[in-house]
């Protein structure tokens, strides 16, 4: 929950208070965080003790977590695009 809570008033920061001029550097801070972030999370799973035998049990867990938002994601974007998606029409000339 705290990540979430970092992660918005970056969010906030980024978009209200960071000079334009600064934008790269930004970019390149937003890699190293993320890396970081991942590094972290992979330190307290192999902090685990039973992490191995719990691997089993969240393997299908995650694969459900996985493809139910993929799936739902791209069939509403797959429509909403249908819906609002301007159609551009080519008309040939004949001569």
């Amino acid at each position: 929950m705290e990540i979430l809570i970092f992660m918005l008033i970056g969010v906030l920061i980024g978009r209200f208070c960071f000079p334009k001029k600064l934008k790269k550097l930004n970019e390149k801070m937003q890699v190293v965080m993320t890396m970081l972030l991942i590094f972290s999370m992979g330190v307290m799973l192999g902090r685990r003790e039973n992490l191995i035998d719990e691997l089993s049990s969240l393997g299908f867990k995650s694969l459900v977590f996985c493809l139910i938002p993929t799936i739902l994601s791209t069939v509403i974007v797959y429509f909403l695009t249908e819906r609002f998606s301007v159609k551009k029409y080519t008309i040939t000339v004949l001569k």
